[in-house]
C-alpha cells in the first residue's frame, strides 16, 4: 500500500503543521480518504495506522 500521510520531518515544517486548537478532532474518514493506512513519524520512529475490513484501527511500530 502507498504512503498516504507523512508528518513533517524538520522543526520548520512542524511549526507549519501545528494545530491551532489542541482539542481539535481529526476524523478517520479524512485520514483514510485515499486508502486504508497512513504512516506517522513520532520522535524519530515510524508508526503505521491502518483500518481493518471491520472498521477497527490498528497502530503498529
Amino acid at each position: 500500500m502507498e504512503k498516504l500521510l507523512t508528518i513533517p520531518e524538520t522543526n520548520v515544517d512542524k511549526q507549519n503543521f501545528v494545530m491551532a486548537d489542541r482539542n481539535r478532532r481529526i476524523y478517520s474518514d479524512s485520514l483514510f480518504s485515499h486508502g486504508d493506512e497512513v504512516f506517522i513519524q513520532h520522535q524519530g520512529e515510524q508508526y503505521r495506522l491502518r483500518r481493518t475490513r471491520n472498521g477497527k484501527l490498528i497502530l503498529t511500530k
